[in-house]
Parts: C-alpha cells; sequence; structure tokens
C-alpha cells in the first residue's frame, strides 16, 4: 500500500498553517510552525507571492494532507462528489468525513487521523458487528463502531476513556466512552465540518 513515509511536520510548514497531522505535539511549543512558520526548503522564506492555479493546487494538497489520502484515491473521491447531487466541494468532504479513519479520530479514541488509522489496521475497531481493518471504509447514518472487548485496555483506549470530553466531539456523531462506542447519527453538512480548507479552489483546479 503506498503511503507517505516522510516528516510530518514539514507538511505543515509547507501549508504554513497546523493541520494536526502529530496529536499532542501539534498543541505544544515544540511544533515546528510555531518555531519556523515558513515553508521549508533553501528558499522557504523568500518563495514570491502565488499563481491562481499554485493556490488551488495547495488547497487540494492541504486537503488531502489533513485526511492523509493519496493523489490517485482523493481524485476518485472528487469524481464521486462530482456525480452526486449538490455543491461538489461540500460532498468531497462530507465523503472525507464519512471514512472510518476520521470518525475514530472525531471521536476521541485516537490523537491523530494517522494514530486512528493505525488502529483500524491492526483490528481494533468493529463496524457494525463486523472487525474491520480498512481505515477508508465508509460510514453512513445509523452506524455504531465500537472498539473490540478484547482491546478495551490497551493503552490508546484506556487513555480515550480517560480523557473523555476534552476535545469537542461534533454534532453528527454520539460517543459512549465506558462501551467505547460512537454512534454516526448521520452525515455531516458543510457547516459543522471545522476543516479549514477552500473547497471551491479544488473544484476550481480539478474542472480544468
Amino acid at each position: 500500500m503506498a503511503r507517505y513515509t516522510g516528516a510530518d511536520c514539514k507538511r505543515c510548514r509547507r501549508e504554513k498553517q497546523k493541520l494536526f497531522l502529530k496529536g499532542a505535539k501539534c498543541e505544544s511549543a515544540k511544533c515546528p510552525i510555531e518555531i519556523r512558520p515558513y515553508p521549508p526548503g533553501e528558499h522557504g522564506r523568500n518563495r514570491t507571492k502565488e499563481s491562481e492555479y499554485q493556490l488551488q493546487m495547495r488547497e487540494k494538497q492541504k486537503c488531502a494532507r489533513i485526511y492523509g489520502v493519496l493523489e490517485r484515491q482523493f481524485r476518485g473521491y472528487y469524481q464521486e462528489a462530482n456525480r452526486k447531487q449538490g455543491k461538489t466541494g461540500e460532498n468531497l468532504l462530507r465523503i472525507l468525513e464519512s471514512r472510518l479513519d476520521n470518525v475514530i479520530y472525531r471521536a476521541g479514541f485516537a490523537k491523530s487521523r494517522d494514530h486512528a488509522r493505525q488502529l483500524v489496521r491492526h483490528g481494533h475497531i468493529v463496524l457494525n458487528g463486523t472487525k474491520t481493518d480498512i481505515p477508508s471504509a465508509r460510514v453512513t447514518a445509523n452506524d455504531i463502531i465500537e472498539v473490540r472487548a478484547k482491546s478495551h485496555e490497551m493503552t490508546p483506549f484506556v487513555v480515550a476513556r480517560a480523557e473523555a470530553g476534552e476535545r469537542p466531539v461534533p454534532a453528527w456523531i454520539e460517543v459512549i466512552p465506558n462501551k467505547m462506542r460512537i454512534l454516526v447519527h448521520n452525515l455531516p453538512e458543510r457547516q459543522v465540518i471545522d476543516t479549514q480548507v477552500q473547497e471551491q479552489l479544488i473544484v476550481e483546479l480539478y474542472s480544468k
């Protein structure tokens, strides 16, 4: 499986904002973007004003990096969103939010989406009564996501129960910490998705 293996913090610096790829480190003073808030590379401080195309590309890259999706899969999501009724950009964000790894992260069961992917791949998550190890599996309204009973006492889940309520949980899901269960009430509308991207720029990029 293709995946990015480089430094996550360089990605945040390239987008000149925190993408929250490293969990607690992103909230600390050790976050590299707090120390060097400019793109990496020899000419990072001196880059000229970006063109319209560069702005669109950067927005697409930022969105893909936030959700941990590579180009081929991201383009597939865009094409699916374009086929659906409604605004393509909003459909795209709704698809990305419905990924299982994202829901695990949003519920506070993982420190980052990358951590959530690892938990799913290692077989700790049950979707509607069936164990799944596919982070890109999509949830729908009325789905039930649970941590396997045998995994409840593993450190990440013990910590998640202890810290329940510290991180805001979106209204479209409900978390039951003592049972390590997530109830998906519906898929989110754009106004409740707090991902800081301008999805219209992504639509403009792929529409060329």
